[in-house]
């Protein structure tokens, strides 16, 4: 643990409460490390904090530590529906973890209560939630936290119980100020009290710093904890136990690769990051299938209620594979992961950093592996310039078997297999379309018969950046795959209906619609018509001039208050000729300017 410990509790210039003391002697945190001794003193001491630390170096305690203290020197005491603290988190998993460190504190401060308002459960139940046991401290998701405060007609007051907060804390800052949380974020800061502590805290917040004097901070004291040795020279943003690699192979043996690799690595757990959803479905099936005696689950973010049981279950497990999108690559503590696998490069360079802190976490040893098409590998370069990510070349991988048929068959044994193949396929496509680094994850590079090899595919789906092409070197199945028949009879019986109906029905001419441009195409195409239209309407004018949209503005509200009651029909009358006759004026008066040019 050298390099990541900053002294005993005890060293700290300010002392801590006895119950927290005692709380983190049970989880056998005897020493601190370098973002923990930073940040508490300063937060602790009524200063705004924005604290970058490499991914993995106990951002968490951080700030749960100072919440706690900053409660418990309240001059009064917390009323049940008084929220005195807030931590507001980009996922749900990630808000679960949170919960579970502050619910072993509060064991010692029973005083406290704390609620957990994440998706993927019904918002009228933690309504009922909080009305019945309230809540001193909340950790949440940006999406349900609003919707709470939008829930006064089910009777919670959120506004009026936020008025008491004293502490905030964004975590994963850099996540949750960006777009898609920007709304979500602006109407939350909108109900909350000017006079509050407020902490960000996230591996990668530099690029960030703007933003931050929008999310409320005032003269924030920045904290930026870096490794010690080798990782402080070169500002190294991943932790500096980590062992970072990667390997090139062409997309039709990237796939088998991956399932050699996991299966010599049976006995360790690991993390397998793909780019889309459909991709995860669609080989976290296959892996199940294909690698035995193992515990495979797979996460990604349009699940809904299974998540957070899946997340929990894998946590407990000494060994087993996690198939998962990003939506796990942030601030999630998983313990004892050996290896994280990148079988796509994330969409963004941050996240990259991000994924492989999966691992390697509080001074532990961890590895990361990203598999790179042999077009891709200036990516490399690129990482260690940008993100200060050095990685080193790793052997191709040994007794390589080749599987792609055995996850064909399983497309021909059931429809559900075949639809997800397809679904992947054209997902992975338009992800590899959007990548930040488009000079690198060029569109027009991808072999695509390579690539639906290594998909499994037993033929190629129809879709616009295939259009017009041939492919030779792809090879599709001489079944007709409309055969195909789903495994579950319910859905088979309702295949068979529609494609029943669909026979009976007259064949109408193709439309040529918009949503069948390439995906990549569709965009600029809507931008540039937009733009177009914009520029014509400013140069032929509007029909109605500046002058006469005033008078029927005008005339509205007149009519508008009218109605009220505000005024009376005289009232109204004197009003409206009034203004008819300054029109009139004025146009004489012009009128007679025009005679006297």
């Amino acid at each position: 643990m050298e390099n990541t410990t900053e002294g005993t509790w005890d060293s700290l210039p300010v002392k801590l409460n006895d119950g927290i003391l005692q709380t983190l002697e049970e989880l056998k945190f005897t020493h601190m490390t370098p973002v923990q001794a930073a940040c508490i003193p300063l937060f602790m001491s009524n200063k705004d904090v924005a604290a970058e630390a490499v991914t993995g170096s106990g951002k968490t305690l951080a700030f749960v530590i100072p919440v706690i203290e900053q409660l418990l020197k309240r001059d009064e005491k917390l009323k049940k529906m008084q929220v005195g603290a807030l931590v507001i988190t980009p996922t749900r998993e990630l808000a679960l973890q949170i919960s579970e460190v502050v619910e072993k504190f509060l064991q010692r401060f029973q005083q406290f209560t704390q609620i957990l308002l994440i998706g993927g459960s019904n918002p009228i139940e933690d309504v009922e939630k909080f009305k019945e046991q309230g809540a001193n401290i909340v950790i949440a998701t940006p999406g349900r936290l609003e919707d709470m405060f939008r829930r006064k007609s089910d009777g919670l007051d959120l506004a009026a119980s936020v008025k008491s907060l004293d502490v905030l804390v964004l975590d994963e800052a850099d996540r949750l100020l960006d777009m898609g949380f920007e709304a979500s974020l602006n109407t939350i800061l909108s109900h909350l009290p000017k006079q509050r502590r407020t902490g960000l805290f996230s591996a990668t917040q530099t690029q960030e710093l703007e933003k931050l004097v929008r999310a409320g901070l005032r003269n924030p004291v920045r904290i930026t904890v870096k490794e010690k040795g080798v990782a402080a020279t070169s500002a190294q943003k991943t932790p500096s136990r980590l062992s970072n690699y990667y390997t090139l192979c062409r997309s039709e043996d990237k796939f088998n690769n991956l399932v050699a690799f996991l299966r010599q690595h049976k006995h360790e757990k690991q993390l397998v990051f793909f780019s889309t959803c459909a991709c995860v479905e669609y080989f976290g099936r296959a892996l199940e299938t294909l690698i035995k005696k193992v515990t495979v689950h797979c996460i990604h973010g349009k699940m809904k209620n299974k998540r957070n049981k899946i997340f929990a279950d894998f946590r407990a497990q000494k060994s087993g594979i996690l198939v998962c999108t990003d939506v796990m690559a942030r601030g999630i503590d998983i313990p004892d992961v050996n290896w994280v696998l990148q079988y796509d490069p994330p969409s963004s360079a941050s996240a990259f950093v991000h994924r492989c802190g999966r691992t390697a976490r509080i001074g532990n040893q961890g590895n990361a592996l990203v598999f790179l098409l042999p077009m891709e590998e200036s990516y490399v370069n690129f990482l260690s310039i940008n993100q200060k990510c050095p990685l080193q070349k790793m052997p191709p991988v040994a007794d390589v078997v080749d599987v792609l048929p055995k996850v064909k068959a399983m497309a021909v044994a059931d429809r559900a297999m075949f639809d997800r193949g397809m679904r992947a396929f054209v997902s992975y496509v338009q992800a590899y379309a959007k990548h930040e680094c488009s000079l690198i994850f060029r569109i027009k590079d991808l072999n695509f018969a390579s690539l639906a090899r290594g998909f499994a595919l037993l033929r190629l789906p129809k879709m616009p950046e295939l259009r017009g092409k041939t492919f030779p070197d792809f090879t599709e199945t001489t079944m007709d795959t409309d055969t195909i028949r789903y495994k579950d009879k319910n859905r088979e019986k309702q295949r068979q209906k529609m494609l029943a109906e669909l026979k009976d029905r007259p064949l109408l001419p193709k439309k040529n619609f918009s949503r069948n441009k390439a995906w990549s195409k569709q965009k600029t195409k809507r931008e540039r018509r937009r733009k177009v239209a914009t520029k014509r309407k400013h140069d032929e004018g509007s029909d109605v001039d500046d002058e006469d949209m005033k008078e029927l503005l005008n005339d509205t509200r007149l009519l508008k208050k009218l109605k009220k009651g505000q005024i009376s029909e005289e009232d109204f009358e004197k009003q409206i000729t009034a203004g008819a006759k300054q029109k009139r004026e004025a146009a004489s008066l012009d009128s007679s300017n025009e005679q006297d040019v």
